[in-house]
């Protein structure tokens, strides 16, 4: 009896640990981004923070230098904006009012300074049909 209740006891013991390290430790390990307004809510404490920031790009507010590779742009999110600045080339398909997502920091003067830049797209994609030019898909893909 006694040697059945150990065996019992341990075997919880080990799904205890097992669960936990598998359900406890993946909330650390799920990737989220927070938006302009979750971000700047939080105050002096997300300065020079590594975070995921997402948002859509502001109409009329991307400028790009293809010679000194800097790109600025305005994040918003419906409630709060904040500028972005990236010596990334930007994806092919960046574009205005487009959701995207950008990793680096809020630094102390209110920029953020982006390392990596990614835009959200449409999972829908077919093939061109007999005759169908490959910009018109494009074209459809990105309004």
């Amino acid at each position: 009896m006694q040697k059945k209740l150990g065996l019992i006891i341990g075997i919880v013991i080990i799904g205890a640990a097992l669960g936990y390290l598998a359900f406890g430790k993946l909330e650390k390990n799920i990737v989220y981004f927070v938006t302009p307004a979750e971000l700047l809510a939080k105050g002096d404490a997300a300065f020079n923070k590594p975070v995921r920031l997402g948002g859509m790009v502001k109409k009329g507010s991307i400028e790009w230098n293809a010679q000194k590779t800097v790109l600025k742009f305005q994040m918003k999110d419906g409630m709060k904006e904040i500028p972005i600045i990236s010596h990334e080339t930007p994806p092919q398909m960046f574009q205005e009012e487009m959701g995207v997502v950008v990793e680096g920091k809020l630094a102390s003067s209110g920029i953020f300074q982006a390392d990596r830049l990614m835009v959200k797209h449409s999972n829908e994609y077919h093939p061109p049909k007999e005759g169908e030019k490959p910009h018109l898909i494009y074209k459809e893909l990105v309004q």
